[in-house]
C-alpha cells in the first residue's frame, strides 16, 4: 500500500539545551528593576526584565543553526542569517498569565524554560480536564480557526531546558496556576535572511 501525506502549517521547533548552555543562559537572568519589560509585553506578568540579547543569542547559536537546518527542510528555503531583536526574562508566579497574543517587528519567536519547580508539576499532574485547556502553567499555540478533521492547537507543559521556537505570528498563551512558586522562561525574538 503506498500512501502520501501533507505536512501543513507553522513550524514550532523544539529542542533540549545543553546542560552547560542552560547554566550559562541562568546567569543572565536577573531582577534589575532598572531593565524592566512590562511596559513592552503583554503578559500579566509582575516580574519581567530585559537581558542582554547579544550574550543569550551566542548561547543560542548552535541550536538556531539547527533550527535553520529544520526550517529548510519544512517551508524549502534556505536562511542565510538569525538576528537577535530582543530578549527578556518572565518569572512567573501563581495567579498571573499570559493571554493570546502574537509578536511584532520580527519574523521568528521563542521561548526558553529556565525553571519549572516541582510543586507546579504535581500541580499539573493533577488537573482535570480537556486537553485543549492544557492545565496549569501550560503553553498552547493557536492557528487557523478549529475545524472538523483538523488540529489547530497545540499545547505542552514545559519542562527545564527545552527552548522552542516559532513564527512571530502564531497565537499563543499560557495558562495561570496556583501553586506557591515562580517558573522562569526567556522570550526572544528574530528576524531572518
Amino acid at each position: 500500500m503506498n500512501f502520501k501525506y501533507c505536512l501543513w502549517g507553522p513550524l514550532v521547533f523544539s529542542v533540549h539545551l545543553e546542560k552547560r548552555d542552560l547554566t550559562k543562559v541562568k546567569k543572565l537572568c536577573k531582577k534589575d528593576k532598572t531593565k524592566d519589560a512590562r511596559s513592552i509585553l503583554a503578559a500579566s506578568i509582575s516580574d519581567e526584565f530585559i537581558i542582554d540579547k547579544n550574550k543569550y543569542v551566542k548561547i543560542l547559536e548552535p541550536y538556531l543553526n539547527k533550527y535553520a537546518e529544520k526550517y529548510q527542510w519544512w517551508y524549502k528555503r534556505n536562511i542565510s542569517q538569525i538576528k537577535i531583536e530582543s530578549s527578556w526574562v518572565n518569572y512567573m508566579k501563581n495567579g498571573e498569565y499570559n493571554p493570546p497574543h502574537c509578536h511584532s517587528n520580527c519574523q521568528l519567536s521563542s521561548v526558553l524554560y529556565i525553571q519549572v519547580p516541582k510543586i507546579l508539576k504535581k500541580e499539573h499532574s493533577k488537573y482535570v480536564g480537556t486537553i485543549k485547556d492544557g492545565g496549569p502553567g501550560s503553553i498552547s499555540f493557536m492557528h487557523g480557526e478549529s475545524k472538523r478533521f483538523s488540529l489547530n492547537n497545540y499545547t505542552f507543559f514545559p519542562e527545564e531546558g527545552y527552548l522552542f521556537i516559532f513564527p512571530h505570528d502564531l497565537f499563543h498563551y499560557v495558562t495561570p496556576f496556583k501553586s506557591k512558586c515562580e517558573r522562569i522562561s526567556i522570550a526572544a525574538n528574530f528576524t531572518i535572511k
